[in-house]
């Protein structure tokens, strides 16, 4: 086999159009991940060929990767097309064994949702010019979406139907289809009904659009990027300068909730997540409240 690392791009260029089908900027992703390699063998390796390679120099180059400031999900992604290409060499008998096979993805770190204190929902609301139809129905809308933990296509798609309103709960369509049943905060139900008498029957609902409870000015639903437009424009009038969308509401309701001690099973629940683990993401709770409630719970604190 040539020691040129030239061949072995061709090579592997050559595998992953004909055998793979994968577009351009695929192939082109894979033979940066192999340039990087290649990076690596010529700085410290003196250029030794990918054929060469043994699993801890491998672990080396990707440990090489993180401290030259690649992020996480470069790094994951980087892993995943070397281990391509050796599964490549693999087929092509250059090797017996690949040394990649046991290396591991970097876990990506997720990140914490941004959302909004109680103050700063208070402030975008009170920055609704009430007096509109458009207001009004903003108004009940974010209270809404604040109040019931809602996704956006959730909230954009919630029916008439779907209201039971008397009973204090709504029911909603979430991921998958999947119904659930939502309890809805007294302010909410109160600002709904007003909504529906004062500003929705001034509407014509366009057909198809007739049971969906928020309608814009033409009578169709709301799209979910014109959401995203309000919520943009209430938090720069309240001087709020976090990224925010949507899902700011639907965060904060989850983190309220917890921060306040609700059981997370219950705010699983609520949010239609499939497991628990998705939830614990809403426990960056504040150190106060945890240091408080710790010192004022544990028995050997208490008086």
């Amino acid at each position: 086999m040539s020691n040129n690392w030239s061949v072995y791009y061709i090579r592997f260029k050559q595998y992953l159009q004909l055998e793979r089908s994968l577009s351009k900027n695929s192939i082109e992703a894979y033979a940066d991940d192999l340039k990087k390699l290649e990076n690596y063998s010529q700085l410290f390796l003196d250029s030794q060929t990918p054929d060469k390679f043994s699993f801890k120099q491998l672990q080396n180059f990707i440990e090489w990767i993180a401290t030259i400031g690649f992020s996480a999900s470069t790094q994951g992604r980087v892993v995943s097309g070397i281990k391509t290409f050796y599964k490549f060499l693999l087929l092509e008998n250059d090797i017996k064994q690949s040394p990649a096979e046991l290396l591991e993805t970097p876990k990506i770190p997720r990140k914490l949702p941004v959302f909004l204190t109680i103050d700063e929902i208070d402030k975008m609301l009170g920055g609704i010019d009430r007096s509109t139809p458009e207001g009004e129905r903003n108004y009940s809308m974010l209270e809404t979406l604040y109040s019931c933990g809602l996704r956006v296509s959730e909230l954009t798609g919630l029916r008439i139907t779907d209201l039971h309103l008397n009973e204090n709960y709504i029911k909603v369509v979430g991921k998958g289809n999947k119904e659930r049943l939502i309890p809805i905060g007294k302010n909410a139900v109160k600002l709904i009904k007003s909504y529906i008498s004062a500003t929705r029957s001034q509407l014509t609902p366009k057909k198809g659009s007739e049971d969906i409870l928020y309608l814009n000015r033409r009578g169709v639903m709301l799209t979910r990027v014109m959401v995203f437009y309000i919520i943009k424009d209430l938090a720069k009038k309240a001087g709020i300068k976090k990224v925010l969308s949507p899902h700011s509401f639907r965060h904060s309701f989850a983190t309220h909730l917890v921060e306040g001690g609700a059981d997370l099973r219950a705010v699983q629940e609520m949010l239609g997540h499939e497991s628990i683990t998705t939830t614990e993401i809403y426990t960056h709770l504040d150190r106060q409240f945890l240091r408080d409630n710790i010192l004022s719970y544990h028995p050997r604190n208490k008086k």
